[in-house]
């Protein structure tokens, strides 16, 4: 039986900008089969929506809360995202 695919919205605080926390994201997001996309937000924080099988996601998540090695991550806000998520996982332009 295949694992219900689950979609969230995430808000990563910290110093996670100008530390390649994108880049890291997508790298990581893709090894794990997940869709969505990241981006800086001009509040200094990066916002993500992750979809794909609930364990995958939360190891996703998991991983977020340490980050690349030059981030300092200070919290992880995740909530249930709905509408349709495009294939891949890419970056957008900061928001």
């Amino acid at each position: 039986m295949t694992e219900a695919p689950v979609t969230r919205r995430v808000v990563v605080r910290g110093r996670v900008q100008g530390v390649g926390f994108r880049w890291w994201m997508v790298d990581e997001a893709q090894g794990l089969g997940l869709d969505g996309w990241v981006r800086n937000r001009r509040d200094g924080t990066v916002e993500a929506v992750l979809h794909g099988p609930a364990d995958a996601v939360a190891e996703m998540l998991r991983r977020c809360e340490i980050g690349p090695p030059a981030a300092r991550v200070r919290a992880v806000e995740a909530v249930e995202e709905t509408g349709p998520v495009a294939p891949g996982f890419r970056q957008l332009p900061t928001a």
